[in-house]
């Protein structure tokens, strides 16, 4: 996995550092993957964010949590499915 950072889309706050996974080409535009939250933070589902890769690149995106898939620690982090909607610029 690589790490990122998620920023607030409203307002561009940063928000947590990130470990992604990106399943599809990078040059798409409606692209996917998985990330998990380093940093202890909690996020509504259906907002939207904004997310910088490893290598500056951002994008749009919408993120939804795996309620099946948990990764083990104290507190309990969460995977999510995170779908792009612009570019990775």
């Amino acid at each position: 996995m690589s790490i990122g950072k998620l920023y607030r889309h409203i307002d561009n706050q940063f928000l947590a550092n990130i470990d992604y996974h990106l399943f599809t080409h990078p040059a798409a535009t409606n692209w996917w993957g998985e990330l998990i939250l380093i940093d202890n933070v909690r996020l509504s589902d259906g907002d939207r964010f904004i997310i910088e890769l490893e290598d500056k690149r951002k994008s749009k995106c919408h993120l939804k949590k795996r309620i099946n898939r948990a990764v083990s620690g104290i507190p309990s982090r969460y995977i999510y499915h995170v779908s792009g909607f612009s570019p990775l610029e």
